[in-house]
């Protein structure tokens, strides 16, 4: 009597986009519609059975993600790369699978990872813009100075107890966190804060952004924005930005298995200009001219 084999079971990589702002973050709930959840369905829809998808981190309630990244096992013999296309045509209109791939066995989404990229968006323009006001704050009360917000930044890089930036309800038992990059830059009326890190403390990169507006708008300086963060302070960080203004941009692994043009920066940097160019003011005029006369 021949004893069946056991198919070999495969892991598949994805890299993932989503609009957050009708989820309730990326993991799985019984009550809340999530992103975790809806790849999950879409692979049990087409495995028949349930299967579990593990997320390089978990983005909080209306968080974007420019390229999220998630692995799961399967013993069907499907080709690894047929998988984006597959779940794309079951997945809804607010999440995309940009690439799938096979990886080997040791591979984790979340634990070979070496960092993860934010970026958050501010809007200083008084007037709303409808095209950007899903993935920014639209702050525009006080003037923001760049200058001031970035000098604060810099001595967030290294290794530092961030419990300031600790949102309370976390399963994490330390605060720890390896910051690798920081860059706050302004581009018209847009105002974009990046922070790379091994990784981030639950609320860490909105109650950062949250205090950070204080700096720039002159309410604290950067000495107490530093000092306030190394002396643990959490009972001063009193106000989180809004989930809207912030995306997941990319996950770092010492052995990729997607190309850079994959997930490196598929979220990008919006230009708006503060005012048009002045030949535009001109050939509008003129047109206007014209069809006065006409």
């Amino acid at each position: 009597m021949s004893s069946a084999v056991s198919p070999p079971i495969q892991r598949v990589a994805l890299v993932i986009q989503y609009l957050g702002t009708y989820f309730y973050g990326w993991q799985r709930q019984p009550a809340h519609r999530s992103v975790q959840a809806e790849v999950e369905q879409a692979l049990q829809a087409v495995l028949g059975r349930p299967v579990t998808l593990h997320g390089a981190g978990r983005t909080d309630t209306g968080v974007h993600a420019a390229a999220q990244v998630a692995h799961f096992d399967t013993v069907a013999p499907i080709p690894a790369q047929r998988w984006a296309s597959i779940l794309n045509a079951r997945l809804p209109k607010d999440v995309l699978i940009r690439a799938s791939a096979p990886v080997s066995s040791s591979w984790h989404a979340r634990f070979s990872a070496l960092w993860r990229r934010y970026r958050y968006l501010l809007y200083t323009d008084p007037r709303p813009n409808l095209f950007v006001r899903p993935y920014v704050w639209h702050y525009y009360y006080e003037s923001l100075n760049v200058s001031r917000m970035q000098t604060a930044l810099e001595p967030l890089i290294g290794c530092h107890h961030l419990a300031a930036f600790h949102r309370a309800g976390s399963s994490r038992s330390h605060s720890w966190v390896d910051v690798q990059a920081v860059q706050c830059d302004r581009q018209g009326p847009l105002i974009q804060i990046e922070v790379q890190a091994s990784g981030f403390l639950y609320g860490m990169m909105r109650l950062l952004v949250g205090l950070l507006v204080q700096v720039g708008c002159g309410g604290r300086s950067p000495d107490s924005f530093t000092e306030l963060w190394q002396t643990q302070r959490r009972d001063q960080v009193k106000y989180a930005a809004p989930a809207q203004g912030l995306c997941l941009l990319r996950v770092g692994y010492p052995e990729c298995p997607f190309s850079p043009d994959v997930w490196f920066d598929t979220f990008p940097k919006l230009v708006l200009p503060q005012t048009p160019p002045s030949n535009s003011v001109v050939n509008y005029s003129a047109n206007e001219s014209l069809a006065a006369h006409t």
